[in-house]
């Protein structure tokens, strides 16, 4: 294996938003970064520095293609940001199974493969930082957004457990809890719920909340380069922070859902969202 002296790190999602942003910000920390993401003429878009890892988080072999490209050209992985995801919005009764199903596929399962593929290398190296780009929806669940906060939820337990069972072997694993980020996620989210619950018996609900998404990504939500610059923290600070609570609404939002009873955050909840 080819002598390594700059440490690896692979972003997926690295299309858009938050894993360009990231991606770019570990690249001028000195890391060599892998760029991954399904589209090669997205990819094209980070520029100089960043090496584009064509990658499918749903697909087996992609992943392990992508992983084993990264290590015949290092010989080393320390860094992995798992930031691939998307939000499936929608009722619970109207959501199919079928996309239930993609979005823990995507959200869930693709990242806990790469998890297990990257693993190996960083037990063997005594060294590693898994980075689990989760959300606050990780920490409370708001109406219409199950699936999505089942996914999150389901990130953030097995981080949790992950955490604990590497820990001897000199592998951190840290997670990042966004609030409202202006990028795309929140135009994709308002779509997903209208296509889905537009119409029928949720319809004036699901409207108001695609229109409040569509105002706060677009007008107050923080830049992608706030997750970037945390990401950056965990992945290279001495003692990196177990969660990273960071953006537009995250710290007030979890805090009043650990503090307040579940039916008063029920009612703001339906409130804040319309």
């Amino acid at each position: 294996m080819p002598a390594q002296t700059s440490p690896v790190a692979i972003v997926t999602g690295a299309s858009s938003g938050i894993g360009a942003a990231t991606a770019r910000r570990l690249a001028r920390a000195g890391f060599v970064v892998y760029g991954a993401a399904r589209r090669a003429d997205r990819l094209a878009e980070l520029g100089e520095g960043i090496r584009p890892l064509v990658m499918d988080v749903t697909d087996e072999q992609s992943l392990v293609d992508g992983v084993g490209q990264v290590l015949a050209d290092n010989g080393r992985i320390d860094v992995l940001v798992g930031n691939a995801g998307y939000g499936s919005y929608g009722s619970i009764e109207e959501v199919s199974i079928d996309e239930a199903r993609r979005q823990l596929e995507v959200n869930v399962f693709g990242l806990a493969r790469l998890v297990q593929l990257v693993l190996p290398t960083m037990r063997e190296q005594g060294s590693g930082r898994i980075i689990n780009v989760s959300s606050m929806g990780g920490r409370f669940a708001a109406p219409f957004g199950g699936w999505y906060h089942a996914s999150k939820f389901a990130l953030e337990a097995l981080s949790d457990s992950l955490r604990s069972e590497v820990a001897d072997f000199g592998i951190d694993v840290s997670i990042i809890e966004p609030g409202a980020i202006k990028t795309e996620w929140g135009d994709i989210a308002a779509e997903s719920a209208l296509e889905v619950s537009g119409d029928g018996p949720y319809a004036d609900r699901v409207q108001a909340m695609a229109k409040g998404f569509r105002r706060s990504f677009a007008n107050v939500a923080s830049s992608p380069e706030v997750v970037a610059k945390a990401i950056e923290h965990a992945a290279t600070a001495d003692r990196p922070r177990i969660r990273y609570v960071i953006g537009m609404g995250a710290k007030p939002l979890t805090l009043a859902a650990r503090v307040l009873p579940a039916k008063v955050m029920d009612v703001a909840m339906r409130r804040g969202m319309g």
